[in-house]
């Protein structure tokens, strides 16, 4: 279950929200909209890897492409590129 934490109970309870933080992503929801999210350094680089491994492989398709002579605008492919990120 994922956990939502109201923002004035996060600030008074900070280090229940660090412990929380470590073992699953915790939602601060600031007037019950979510804000931000908490999460533990160990799942913030696993996350991050997977942004870079997926920039990566996307990288290495338009190469892939490029080399086969299948070329594009290089506006058009980053406005691509970014729509995949997202």
């Amino acid at each position: 279950m994922k956990k939502i934490m109201p923002a004035a109970e996060a600030k008074t309870h900070f280090g229940a929200l660090l412990d929380q933080a470590q073992r699953e992503p915790v939602t601060i929801a600031k007037k019950g909209r979510p804000v931000a999210v908490v999460m533990s350094m160990e799942e913030y680089e696993r996350h991050q890897a997977l942004k870079l491994e997926r920039l990566r492989s996307e990288i290495q398709s338009g190469l892939d492409q490029l080399d086969k002579g299948q070329s594009t605008d290089g506006q058009a492919f980053m406005k691509s590129l970014l729509a995949k990120l997202d």
